[in-house]
């Protein structure tokens, strides 16, 4: 039961019958991908979000961009960052699982740190998550049985670059084992229909860019990747830890840039006889204006248009449907033309449904 104090600070909404807002739609979406606490917390936040003005008021100017611009994480993060730190006692004691009043601490650090938490939605969230290795992998030995190469992959949004470590990974796709048996990194989602190509990949070179891209090697950027991991899944802590290590002894190549200018300077360049190259987005695209994803969309169309058997070209996704109902591994392959949704995946890849015969 909420404490006194809680129920007083607690926020009514004054009309009954407007539609819910959209820090409580992603709280239930929370729910139904597997972290209640989160889900806790979040609807906690929106009732009591008045105690921080300056953040209410911008999570409020953001209006239909506010599910693209993933909120539920900003917040997440900012809190998950007030708990660890300790810095908020109520709110510490509640990641720490010694009490449930979320209303109360929620309230608390709300009201004490408003520009603390607006700083954090400024940010644009850093996942970097690992998981997703898992269906990217599985799209590439897509790729690996049709074609045969190497592969040459263009990251953007790589955050970190965790992920074009993705080779130097164990998988357990549904009982097929691949990857680097011995690697630390070992991700096996929960599997569901028949399992990918059981084809080698082997990956020649590897390269990203992110608008502000981490170093595996300062701490505070391990920090704050650490922050957008729900307090709830421990699990994926660890395997960011774990890649992170890896990251540290394998530092992939991490430019600082925009996004649609740095692709199609990469692109641009001369192939290889006999090498595939693919560009990779994971989680991206939502963050990224509409003049940036149109210029990235041409990017891929004129290396569609220039792609051989000897010099192939492919895109793999791994984003949100228009719709944002499900979360889709699209391969777009070139020069065959194809355009295949491969598989839809939970949004961190803890499953994959595998659509691909």
């Amino acid at each position: 039961m909420q404490s006194e104090r809680s129920k007083a600070m607690c926020h009514e909404s004054e009309d009954p019958t407007a539609p819910p807002s959209e820090l409580y739609r992603q709280s239930q979406v929370m729910r139904a991908i597997g972290t209640p606490f989160v889900a806790d917390l979040l609807a906690a936040v929106d009732r009591q979000l008045d105690n921080a003005p300056l953040s209410a008021a911008l999570i409020r100017s953001w209006g239909s961009t506010a599910a693209s611009s993933a909120i539920a994480m900003r917040v997440n993060a900012a809190l998950h960052a007030l708990a660890r730190r300790g810095v908020e006692p109520q709110l510490a004691a509640l990641y720490a699982g010694r009490h449930s009043r979320f209303d109360e601490a929620v309230a608390l650090a709300l009201a004490s740190h408003d520009e603390f938490l607006v700083d954090w939605l400024l940010r644009v969230p850093q996942t970097n998550e690992v998981g997703r290795a898992a269906a990217l992998h599985a799209a590439l030995m897509v790729l690996a049985e049709e074609y045969g190469h190497g592969f040459e992959l263009f990251e953007i949004g790589a955050s970190a670059g965790l992920n074009l470590n993705l080779a130097r990974y164990a998988y357990d796709l549904g009982g097929l084992k691949t990857g680097e048996a011995n690697s630390t990194v070992r991700i096996a989602p929960a599997w569901r229909g028949p399992t990918p190509p059981d084809a080698v990949v082997t990956v020649c070179a590897a390269r990203g860019v992110d608008l502000h891209p981490l170093d595996a090697k300062d701490p505070a950027a391990c920090e704050r990747l650490a922050f957008f991991v729900f307090a709830d899944q421990p699990e994926r802590a660890t395997r960011l830890e774990q890649a992170l290590d890896v990251a540290r002894r394998h530092p992939p190549r991490l430019d600082t840039g925009d996004a649609a200018r740095w692709l199609a300077a990469q692109v641009a360049k001369p192939g290889t006889d006999h090498q595939h190259r693919v560009v990779l987005h994971s989680m991206v695209l939502q963050y990224l204006p509409p003049e940036d994803r149109m210029a990235i969309e041409a990017t891929l169309l004129r290396a569609g248009a220039a792609a051989t058997a000897a010099r192939p070209f492919a895109c793999i996704g791994f984003e949100w449907d228009d719709a944002r109902e499900r979360v889709e591994l699209r391969l777009r392959s070139w020069p065959d033309g194809r355009d295949r949704v491969l598989a839809h995946c939970h949004p961190y890849g803890a499953w994959i449904e595998w659509l691909a015969a």
